[in-house]
């Protein structure tokens, strides 16, 4: 499904009402690494905030994942988040286990104190936010069922959280005089910081061989957040769900 060194550009837009102005921009990575001695995926997203929002709220995050190599096992993540003032690092270390469950060793931390060191336990699969697009990613999409839902869950904090993929078949996307062929999922998240826990969330991802992320959509309080496909590098094949309209 990847290839070292592909590279993903997005645009971060905020809509509320009838605003939609471009909030930031992310690139997402893939790369061969050694995590620990060992050979790993390593998965990195970098978000910096830009325009309007960079001048009222600035913002520089950074989520890394390392999987290992071959296969796709989960072993650590973390989130570094700059928001002007304020530094901190969530670290989740992805613990060996004897039957069924996982536990994740959870720490948070500023340049001041730790805020949260915690072990937490759930059933597989459990993931961070990051590596939950790679799990998207690399689902046998000829095996899903049009309205199938595909739970797992999500280690933040303290907590864990209920999440599902809930498949809904095909869809095409228009953006900048290009339609893309996706497939189009609905994502269930069960948590305070979402309007609803039911599609709480939306993805498009590209229907071809790299399933890349064409449109991703998350409901706030208040407004939602998208992200959207610019363009890649480096994919595994060439991106073929992409047609251009002339106009």
């Amino acid at each position: 499904m990847f290839t070292a060194g592909e590279r993903i550009h997005l645009q971060i837009h905020f809509k509320w009402g009838l605003l939609n102005p471009k909030a930031g921009e992310a690139v997402l990575g893939v790369d061969r690494a050694d995590f620990r001695g060992s050979d790993a995926w390593q998965y990195q997203l970098h978000f910096q905030t830009t325009g309007f929002f960079e001048r009222v709220f600035s913002m520089r995050d950074t989520l890394t994942a390392y999987f290992s190599r071959p296969g796709t096992e989960l072993l650590y993540a973390e989130k570094r988040s700059n928001e002007g003032n304020y530094y901190s690092v969530d670290e989740l270390t992805f613990l060996p286990s004897q039957d069924d469950s996982v536990r994740v060793r959870s720490l948070r931390y500023t340049t001041e104190r730790v805020k949260i060191d915690t072990l937490l336990t759930a059933s597989a699969p459990m993931l961070d936010m990051l590596s939950a697009t790679m799990y998207l990613r690399t689902m046998d999409w000829t095996r899903l069922r049009q309205g199938e839902a595909v739970p797992f869950r999500i280690a933040i904090g303290r907590d864990v959280v209920q999440v599902a993929f809930r498949y809904t078949g095909q869809e095409v996307v228009e953006r900048d005089s290009v339609k893309y062929r996706t497939r189009h999922f609905f994502i269930d998240v069960y948590d305070e910081a979402f309007t609803q826990s039911r599609a709480a969330g939306e993805a498009w991802i590209g229907d071809d061989g790299n399933h890349l992320p064409i449109k991703v959509r998350a409901k706030l309080k208040i407004g939602a957040a998208e992200a959207h496909f610019i363009r890649s590098e480096n994919t595994r094949v060439p991106v073929q769900c992409a047609v251009t309209i002339r106009r």
